[in-house]
C-alpha cells in the first residue's frame, strides 16, 4: 500500500507496565509502520514502560510533539485530556475506545464527546454498539490480535487432574466465590488430585501461552472488557474457556448449546450480539453472576470429563475464533480503518 500523506501520533499513557490496553496501540502502531504509514508513538512523563526489543516504530516524547493540521493524533478513550495538542494544532483527533466503561471517564467537568471535534474508533463490535446507543455515533472497529506462533494449542494436553487457569486480579473476590461454590458443589474436585488451579496473572506472555497449554478450562472473571484477550489466548492454546464476557466478549464468544439442561437453550444477553462463523467456543454467563459461572464451570468439566464430539467441536470453535484475531487480521482492519481516516466525520 502506498505510503499516505499525513503522519499519525499514538499517545502512549504513562504506565509502569504494558496493559493488554497499550499493547495494542503498539500493535497498531506497528502494522501502520510495517505497511508504510508514517507514524510515530508519543510517550509522557510519568511512566515509560520498556517497549518490546523487536519494536521498530520511531519513539518520540510529550514535550518533542509537534502536530499540525495534516497530523492524525490517536488517544486512548480514558485520557481525554491528551487530546489537547491535537485539537489545538487541528489534527484529525481520533478516539480509540477500547473499553466502553471509560467512555466518559476522564471528560473534565461540562465537557461532552459532543462538543469535541474527534472521530471514534471501537475495539469491537459490541463496542461500536454502545458508542452508537451512548452518542448516536458510527465507529470503525479495530480488534486486538494475537500472535499464533505463540498462542497455539499444542498437540495433547496433560493427564492427571483437570487444570484451569485464571486471572486472580480480574474481580478478585468473585472469582474466590465461584471456586468456593464449585467446590461446595463437586467436593470431589476440592483436592489437588482431581483439580488445580492456575493463576496467570501477572505473567510474561511466552509464560501464559506455555501455562495456557497445560490446562484445560479456562475461567473468565473480567468485566467490564471491551474485548477480552484472556479468553481469546485461551482458546488459541486448547483451553475451554467459561464465565463473563464484559460486554465486548461478544465480539467472539458464542454459547455452546445445553446450557442448563438437555432441553434448554444457551443463555443470551438482552442487547443485540455480532454474528460469527464459527459454532459454540464456551460457556459463557451473566457478568457477577457467580452460581451461573459454577455451573457453566461445571459443564466445562463434565465434557472434558468424558470428552468425544462435543468437547472436540468447542475446541476447533475455540481454534477457528482464535485464527479470526490472528495479527495478520488486525492488520487487515487497521489498514482499511486508515485508508477512510482522513474522511471520517467528526
Amino acid at each position: 500500500m502506498p505510503s499516505s500523506n499525513f503522519t499519525t501520533y499514538v499517545f502512549l499513557p504513562p504506565m509502569a507496565k504494558i496493559s493488554g490496553g497499550l499493547a495494542v496501540l503498539l500493535q497498531v502502531a506497528e502494522h501502520l509502520e510495517q505497511s508504510d504509514f508514517p507514524v510515530r508513538v508519543v510517550r509522557r512523563e510519568g511512566g515509560r514502560p520498556t517497549l518490546p526489543e523487536r519494536f521498530r516504530v520511531p519513539v518520540m516524547e510529550w514535550d518533542q510533539l509537534q502536530l499540525s493540521g495534516d497530523d492524525v493524533w490517536l488517544v486512548p478513550e480514558g485520557w481525554a485530556n491528551a487530546l489537547t495538542p491535537g485539537l489545538r494544532a487541528g489534527a484529525k483527533c481520533v478516539v480509540y475506545v477500547q473499553n466502553w466503561a471509560y467512555l466518559f471517564s476522564s471528560l473534565p467537568q461540562g465537557v461532552s464527546w459532543k462538543d469535541l471535534p474527534v472521530s471514534l474508533l471501537a475495539v469491537s463490535r459490541p463496542v461500536a454498539w454502545f458508542i452508537k446507543q451512548a452518542l448516536g455515533r458510527s465507529s470503525l472497529v479495530v480488534r486486538p490480535g494475537i500472535d499464533r506462533s505463540l498462542f497455539y494449542s499444542p498437540e495433547r494436553k496433560p493427564d492427571g487432574p483437570l487444570r484451569v487457569a485464571f486471572m486472580s486480579r480480574k474481580n478478585k473476590a468473585l472469582a474466590e466465590l465461584i471456586r468456593d461454590l464449585f467446590a461446595a458443589r463437586n467436593p470431589e474436585f476440592s483436592t489437588a488430585d482431581h483439580m488445580i488451579w492456575t493463576d496467570i496473572q501477572g505473567r510474561s506472555h511466552p509464560e501464559v501461552s506455555k501455562l495456557l497449554a497445560h490446562n484445560h478450562i479456562f475461567l473468565s472473571t473480567g468485566f467490564p472488557e471491551g474485548c477480552p484477550l484472556p479468553p481469546l489466548e485461551a482458546m488459541a492454546c486448547g483451553c475451554l474457556p467459561v464465565g463473563f464476557s464484559g460486554f465486548g466478549g461478544w465480539e467472539y464468544m458464542t454459547p455452546i448449546g445445553e446450557a442448563g439442561g438437555e432441553d434448554e437453550e444457551p443463555w443470551r444477553p438482552w442487547f443485540p450480539v455480532p454474528n460469527n462463523p464459527w459454532p459454540g467456543n464456551g460457556f459463557w454467563v451473566p457478568d457477577a453472576d457467580a452460581l451461573a459461572a459454577a455451573l457453566a464451570l461445571e459443564q466445562a468439566v463434565h465434557i472434558w470429563t468424558n470428552k468425544g464430539p462435543k468437547l472436540d467441536q468447542a475446541l476447533r470453535a475455540g481454534q477457528l475464533t482464535a485464527d479470526a484475531f490472528a495479527l495478520e487480521a488486525q492488520r487487515e482492519q487497521v489498514l482499511d480503518a486508515w485508508s477512510k481516516i482522513k474522511s471520517w466525520e467528526t
